[in-house]
Parts: structure tokens; C-alpha cells; sequence
């Protein structure tokens, strides 16, 4: 069974919260363990990007949102998006070593199966992330 849940929030630091909950009440509902290492990776993961969206969205008008998705697959793995305006890879971004710029990307690699990007033209990017269940 494919479960998918997706919303939208507004670029606004208190939003990142209301992702984490949003995700981590979805991943509950559906069988991970509160004490389980998928779901407390996600959640991670989903407060890392959207705080990267909110700081780094470049959102052109005040209406426009950031997404966040969560997908729970047949064998409970989560497949995580966030999606924003910025047409900017991260990966493209100066990472320092261990500088609090780029320490989402150190654990997307840390605790993520595989991640990436996609592409959305001028209307911006998706950065995914499957963390095994």
C-alpha cells in the first residue's frame, strides 16, 4: 500500500514546526513507531529542508508557498519533498567544513538512502529524500 500526504505552508520560520508535527503525526497514523530510526530521520530530514526553503526559497510574491510531501511506500519506507521557488541546487552551494551552511546536507547524505533534486524550470526545485524504514 502508497501513502502520500502533501500540504503547503507559508515562507515563514514558524512553518518549519508545523511541517515536523504535520509529518511526524502523518508517519504515526500509518505505523511507524514513535521510536522508530525512519520515522525520527524524517522528521529531521523534512525540518532541514523546509528550513531551507523558508531562508533560501526566494519566494517572488508573498502568496506563494513552499510543499512538503511524504510518501510511505509498500515496505515503510518514507520519500520525502520539499519544494520551493529557488532555482538553486544545494548541492551547488559552498559547503565549509562543518559550518552551519550545509549541515543538511550532511545529514541528508547521513541519513538518506539516496537524495537529489529536480528541477521545475523557472518555477523552481524539489529536493527528495528516501529514508529506509
Amino acid at each position: 500500500m502508497l501513502r502520500r500526504h502533501a500540504f503547503r505552508l507559508p515562507p515563514h520560520p514558524a512553518s518549519v514546526s508545523l511541517a515536523r508535527l504535520r509529518v511526524h503525526d502523518h508517519l504515526a497514523a500509518w505505523g511507524h513507531k514513535e521510536e522508530s530510526a525512519a520515522l525520527q530521520d524524517a522528521v529531521l530530514l523534512v525540518s532541514e529542508l523546509a528550513t531551507n526553503a523558508v531562508c533560501h526559497g526566494h519566494f517572488l510574491e508573498r502568496e506563494f508557498e513552499f510543499e512538503v510531501a511524504v510518501t510511505v511506500l509498500a515496505d515503510g519506507d518514507c520519500f520525502i519533498e520539499v519544494s520551493d521557488e529557488s532555482p538553486t541546487s544545494p548541492e551547488l552551494r559552498e559547503l565549509g567544513p562543518w559550518e552551519e551552511n550545509g549541515r543538511g546536507l550532511r545529514l541528508l547524505d547521513a541519513l538518506s538512502e539516496a537524495w537529489g533534486v529536480w528541477q521545475r524550470g523557472r518555477y523552481g526545485k524539489t529536493v527528495w529524500a528516501l529514508v529506509r524504514a
